[in-house]
C-alpha cells in the first residue's frame, strides 16, 4: 500500500470516528430535548389548571440572555443558540397553548 492509499485509509477511520461522536451527541441531544418537553409539558398543565397565559415574554427574555452567555462561554455563535432556544420556545408556546385549549380556558 502506498503513502497515499494510507493516508486516506487514516483519514476514513478519522471521518468514521468523528461521526460516531456525532451520532452520539445527536443521540443525546434527542433524549435531552424530550426530558425537557416532558417538564415543558407539565409546566403547560399548570398554566392551564391555574388561568396562567401559556406565554412569559419576561421568563424568555432571561432565558435568551443567559443561553447567549452560556453559548459564548462555549464557544458557541449566541445568535444561533439564541434562534435555537427561540423555536423551542415556540414548540413550547404551542404544546401549552394545546394543553390550555384542552382544558377548556
Amino acid at each position: 500500500m502506498n503513502s497515499i492509499q494510507a493516508q486516506h485509509e487514516a483519514a476514513q477511520q478519522k471521518l468514521e470516528e468523528l461521526r460516531r461522536s456525532i451520532d452520539n451527541i445527536d443521540a443525546a441531544l434527542i433524549y435531552m430535548l424530550a426530558e425537557r418537553f416532558r417538564h415543558t409539558q407539565a409546566v403547560g398543565k399548570l398554566k392551564a389548571t391555574n388561568d396562567m397565559p401559556p406565554a412569559d415574554p419576561a421568563r424568555e427574555a432571561r432565558q435568551v440572555a443567559r443561553l447567549r452567555q452560556l453559548a459564548t462561554a462555549a464557544q458557541l455563535d449566541p445568535d444561533f443558540a439564541e434562534k435555537f432556544l427561540a423555536f423551542i420556545i415556540r414548540e413550547v408556546i404551542r404544546h401549552h397553548e394545546a394543553i390550555a385549549a384542552s382544558e377548556g380556558r
